[in-house]
């Protein structure tokens, strides 16, 4: 059953090397008043290709509450559906992610979408991680979360550079 690689398939191929990742965090303000909280944490990713249709990438890095986390997440096109499609988990975390991911029409940004648990500790909310290429080397990944009231409220921001 195999099919020959695509475009798509090999767009995401582009992502395959070694990176470094800084990324900012920001908490919303608390209900309670208390004031919006910023972290930085730094790490590494190695992206590679499994065969022409997929790629896998592994970050490993210390996080604000997530010391030592290994990060996978798994993206490639589906054919048949005409999908982007992807998975992400954490050490940190039993959450299997499932997207739902488009592409823009400059063929420069993913939007993947997918619902999981709420970061209150109750109940599940919406959220969207934003890849946006730069450069050939340079990437930023935004991740959004849906408040109650339906606004979009953008939690992080991550750098990664190419390793040369």
């Amino acid at each position: 059953m195999m099919t020959e690689p695509t475009a798509e398939h090999r767009w995401l191929q582009q992502f395959v090397g070694e990176w470094t990742a800084e990324s900012r965090m920001t908490n919303p303000p608390g209900a309670d008043g208390a004031p919006a909280e910023d972290s930085r944490a730094k790490a590494t990713e190695t992206v590679r290709a499994i065969g022409p249709f997929w790629v896998q990438f592994e970050s490993h890095g210390d996080f604000p509450g997530c010391p030592d986390a290994t990060l996978q997440l798994t993206l490639g096109y589906d054919v048949r559906n005409k999908r982007f499609v992807g998975t992400w988990l954490g050490s940190m975390m039993s959450e299997l992610w499932v997207y739902d991911i488009t592409r823009d029409a400059s063929g420069n940004v993913l939007t993947m979408a997918v619902e999981g648990p709420s970061m209150t500790g109750e109940g599940t909310t919406n959220y969207r991680d934003v890849i946006e290429w730069k450069s050939p080397d340079h990437r930023r990944m935004t991740s959004w979360s849906e408040g109650e009231n339906g606004e979009w409220h953008c939690f992080m921001e991550c750098d990664y550079r190419r390793v040369r």
